[in-house]
């Protein structure tokens, strides 16, 4: 495979910044709760390509194309699952438009989303239908332009090996990330150590890996101190997560993150040794800029405890307390299938 965009730049670069949240942002533009976002590649476009322009302004590195519900198994819920091929084309020719408008390169990776669906054993979709179905996602967002595959908010190992199969066929690099909760593990019981694991039995080896989403930037990075005691040091570690913890307040889910704590949660980052920091749910170009800010120049320190985490960033869970121990309360494959939720990113 021919050398990429994103290995040229971090063969230069000791960090990248990737871009916020998609989802939350567009209900502040007018989606509305239970709308899909992908339709809005082609109904209302120039609003996709403002909150690209408005990341990259911000000085994100890496912009994800708007089709994390982008797969027949999503679509079908809005009665749109024949329009894989045309809204992931649009999503990957909007981003591509505005990185090129940029004065610095930028890298557009075209996000693969959950099926929602429970794969085998547990559940009842085959990994074959599912590797198809991201294979027709990955190819529309080749097409369109985009530069990586970034499969995101996984939590099922069996799931992450289809869309990475399915990925292939693009023949663009991958990066992966999962997301882990409260137990210190994903809602299918894998940790993060277990993704250091799949990571080195994965052939070929992903771009880069790492997390994104969960319950909040503290646990996050706990999760991602996991990761850091078991990976090698040349690995690409990949952080996104949540702008603090989701509140409901007047009627809507708002995110408690301040710019300043994810400027501290972007630093934090980079000690745990990743080299893609970005933000999800909740995330603004305010925060991002206040990010890029933050890391620019910025010299990282040794791995922190995670006291050292949580009197920065607030309290963790018990699961991650665990996770950091090596023994994560969720560890080890669920006996029952539960559905995976559309994150708003």
């Amino acid at each position: 495979m021919p050398q990429s965009t994103l290995h040229e730049l971090l063969a230069n670069r000791d960090w990248l910044l990737a871009d916020g949240a998609t989802g939350t942002n567009y209900f502040a533009m007018g989606l509305q709760s239970g709308d899909a976002p992908e339709l809005w590649n082609v109904s209302h476009s120039e609003r996709v390509a403002s909150l690209h322009r408005s990341f990259i302004d911000a000085g994100a590195d890496i912009i994800l194309t708007n089709s994390f519900g982008g797969s027949s198994y999503r679509l079908k819920l809005h009665q749109a699952q024949d329009r894989v091929a045309e809204l992931n084309l649009a999503a990957a020719s909007i981003a591509r438009n505005e990185a090129d408008q940029a004065d610095r390169p930028v890298i557009v990776a075209g996000s693969l989303g959950p099926t929602g669906e429970i794969l085998q054993p547990v559940g009842t979709l085959d990994s074959g239908a599912a590797e198809d179905a991201f294979a027709v996602q990955a190819l529309a967002l080749a097409e369109g332009g985009v530069d990586v595959i970034w499969l995101e908010t996984m939590s099922s190992k069996e799931e992450l090996q289809a869309a990475g199969a399915g990925a292939k066929r693009a023949e663009l690099p991958v990066v992966a990330t999962m997301t882990f909760d409260s137990n210190g593990s994903t809602m299918m019981g894998f940790s993060p150590q277990e993704l250091v694991e799949l990571y080195r039995e994965t052939v070929p080896r992903l771009a880069a890996y790492g997390a994104n989403c969960g319950v909040g930037a503290a646990d996050l990075i706990g999760a991602m101190i996991a990761i850091r005691n078991s990976s090698d040091p040349e690995d690409i570690l990949v952080a996104k997560s949540n702008c603090g913890i989701p509140e409901f307040t007047d009627g809507k889910i708002q995110y408690s993150g301040t710019p300043d704590l994810m400027a501290d949660y972007a630093r934090l980052a980079r000690d745990v040794g990743a080299r893609i920091i970005g933000g999800c749910c909740g995330t603004t170009s305010e925060h991002l800029a206040a990010m890029r800010k933050a890391l620019d120049d910025y010299r990282p320190r040794s791995t922190p405890e995670l006291d050292d985490v949580v009197d920065r960033l607030g309290p963790v869970t018990a699961g991650t307390r665990a996770c950091c121990a090596g023994h994560p309360l969720g560890s080890g494959r669920l006996d029952r299938p539960k559905r995976s939720r559309r994150r708003a990113r």
